[in-house]
């Protein structure tokens, strides 16, 4: 069912909502390709913005909804409550590829911080023995 013979509203909500849903499917896709550890972190916080945006549009669409359910049929109701539930289940799955990504990073960094100072002393006890 086209959303712009219910609401024009809903229809451009629903727009923005799945153009979101693309920017953060290509972004996560970038993500795994970026290998320093600081890019990752200032992507995956792009991320976060864009999932932000997105629950806010989702609940104005749910508003929106609310809104006009006295003037639609119940068929057309139930449609646009799971309509609503898609686009939450969608986006908590963005939810939890981002807690992935966010402990990957921070095991990364955390490796990171403890490779660092070891390869330093590792020399020095090489010259020290020597």
């Amino acid at each position: 069912m086209d959303l712009s013979s219910i609401s024009d509203d809903l229809a451009e909500i629903n727009g923005q909502i799945t153009d979101i849903f693309r920017a953060l499917s290509n972004g996560f896709q970038k993500l795994e390709k970026i290998k320093d550890v600081n890019r990752q972190s200032r992507q995956l916080e792009e991320l976060t913005d864009k999932m932000r945006e997105c629950k806010r549009l989702i609940k104005e669409f749910d508003r929106e909804v609310k809104d006009i359910e006295g003037r639609n049929d119940p068929e057309t109701n139930k449609m646009l409550s799971e309509k609503k539930q898609s686009m939450v289940k969608e986006l908590n799955s963005y939810v939890a590829l981002k807690k992935q990504h966010q402990t990957n990073l921070e095991n990364n960094k955390r490796v990171d911080l403890f490779d660092g100072p070891n390869e330093g002393f590792a020399e020095d006890n090489v010259l020290l023995a020597s």
